[in-house]
């Protein structure tokens, strides 16, 4: 069906506001590109750590040592179903290739889950059942419900259990603090009006943006455009975050190191090449045998204090690169 109205001005959304309204048009822009840009990073990194699980959970040496968690599909739960939870899950069900029936979602507001019933995601309003299921915990709650939500979810949380904010207005030192937990990752976008934004507007529905090539390219977390940044502490984070679970796996580090290397390859030639000198401090690195589990790094202090991953990501072009690589290959690759 032709758009009959798609070239007439006065048709436009533009055209009912006022000279003083116009000024805020780029909000609509901001709104749709920082939706989309969390929505994609957040699946990159479910498929991340699905693929590593997979690998891990598939070499028989390693099966004897894994815990029950571990040894099983990626469990995701989703905290909240406003705007961003629904977004999320979309997309989450659209590109992660994660089972429906490995998704929970806890909301206090039943309604709100109804057009995913169908889908075979169980919905339910109990956060701390949520919290001891999932592998890793998606929270987006608004910022004043949450002193509430994490003292629902404080002695349920497993050490493992990746949490993961949405919530723009609590730092993640605070968040680690009403938890009590380290393993926390957040992201942290800043925006700039900029004319590339409108590449954003474009995102009117989350699953159909999530093809776009061209959206794809801006939102890649180590080279972003359209007037959003992201912190590449957060890139370092995901990274740490990997090791970590190749360390409650048990991994040597060198074993651990190889697969996140073979992780992070993508379609193309890219070949990643990690150590433990780029992780953690060159006087540890040298005193870790292959055989010795990396240590567990605090994913709260990795996102604010510079840390090894940091200073080289920064400098290694190459690097981005290949992360920018990993990036498009899985966003793009249909889900298994």
């Amino acid at each position: 069906m032709v758009d009959l109205t798609a070239h007439l001005n006065s048709f436009s959304f533009e055209a009912g506001l006022t000279e003083e309204e116009k000024e805020f048009i780029h909000l609509r822009s901001r709104a749709a590109g920082l939706t989309f840009c969390g929505c994609a990073h957040a699946v990159f990194l479910c498929k991340l750590v699905q693929s590593l699980r997979c690998i891990i959970r598939g070499q028989p040496a390693n099966r004897a040592s894994l815990a029950s968690k571990e040894d099983r599909d990626l469990c995701v739960g989703i905290l909240g179903m406003g705007h961003v939870g629904k977004q999320l899950l979309r997309s989450l069900l659209e590109k992660s290739g994660i089972k429906p029936s490995h998704m929970k979602i806890s909301s206090r507001r039943p309604e709100s889950t109804v057009e995913f019933i169908h889908t075979g995601v169980e919905c339910f309003f109990n956060n701390s059942r949520l919290a001891a299921w999932a592998d890793i915990l998606f929270l987006c709650c608004l910022p004043s419900h949450l002193p509430k939500v994490c003292a629902e979810l404080h002695s349920h949380l497993s050490k493992h259990c990746l949490v993961y904010s949405f919530c723009s207005a609590v730092p993640v030192t605070r968040l680690a603090q009403l938890l009590g937990h380290d393993f926390i990752l957040k992201p942290k976008y800043e925006y700039v009006t900029s004319d590339a934004a409108d590449v954003w507007l474009s995102c009117t529905h989350i699953n159909t943006a999530l093809r776009d090539p061209l959206l794809m390219e801006a939102s890649c977390p180590v080279s972003m455009r359209g007037g959003i940044s992201l912190d590449l502490n957060w890139v370092c984070a995901v990274l740490y975050s990997l090791l970590n679970i190749c360390t409650s796996a048990g991994l040597g580090s060198s074993a651990a190191l190889s697969l996140i290397n073979s992780v992070l390859k993508g379609k193309e030639s890219h070949t990643v090449d990690l150590n433990t000198h780029n992780f953690i401090s060159a006087s540890y690195a040298s005193t870790l045998l292959p055989d010795m589990p990396c240590p567990w790094i605090s994913l709260t202090d990795a996102q604010i204090k510079e840390t090894p991953l940091q200073c080289f990501l920064s400098s290694d072009k190459y690097l981005q690169q290949c992360i920018s690589a990993a990036y498009k290959s899985l966003l793009q690759s249909p889900p298994k």
